[in-house]
């Protein structure tokens, strides 16, 4: 296995010990706690609920960061949703890749490789990073916001590596068809 340093800025407050990343503060705890307070929640929650608890707090979280970061990098359009994608991979959450963005449309479609959901769940046989999903709707609408487009988002898993017979997770964002101006 080849290794490398990280890729993004990190810089650590010497009076607070605050680590922040471009334009935010940041967190760094190791993969096994997050994802086990994760499926501590899930048991208690159900995956539904719990989806439906984290598409909305991520989705808000997205919008913010696209919004920071942009301001702060000078990026606009599909320079921010890509910016966005390239930083969720620099995390560790897994590698994305934008297979087709339309934010005009608001259509999108994200690649999942390596998902730090699946190492740990393994083959459970069924989608389990739908935290990602608020995400990505969060992002579509920040910045088809900022561009001045009249359209809002949703975004749903469509496959994950931890199904049979997948070796990748696979996320689609469409119009809610109440704000679909495409037509």
């Amino acid at each position: 296995m080849a290794t490398h340093a990280p890729e993004m800025p990190i810089e650590v407050d010497s009076e607070t010990g605050i680590w922040t990343t471009d334009a935010l503060p940041m967190l760094y705890v190791p993969r096994h706690f997050f994802i086990n307070n994760h499926q501590a929640i899930e048991s208690e929650l159900g995956p539904e609920r719990y989806a439906d608890i984290l598409y909305k707090a991520g989705y808000k979280s997205a919008w913010h960061w696209c919004e920071k970061e942009a301001a702060l990098h000078g990026l606009k359009g599909p320079e921010v949703f890509d910016h966005y994608m390239k930083r969720l991979s620099q995390r560790g959450w897994g590698l994305f890749s934008v297979e087709h963005l339309d934010i005009q449309r608001g259509q999108a479609r994200v690649r999942l490789d390596h998902s730090a959901f699946v190492y740990h769940y393994g083959k459970v046989g069924r989608k389990i990073e739908y935290m990602f999903t608020g995400w990505f709707a969060g992002a579509m609408d920040q910045i088809a916001s900022d561009l001045g487009y009249d359209i809002r988002t949703q975004a749903k898993q469509t496959q994950s590596a931890a199904e049979e017979g997948a070796d990748y997770g696979l996320f689609e964002v469409e119009p809610v068809p109440a704000f679909d101006t495409s037509s």
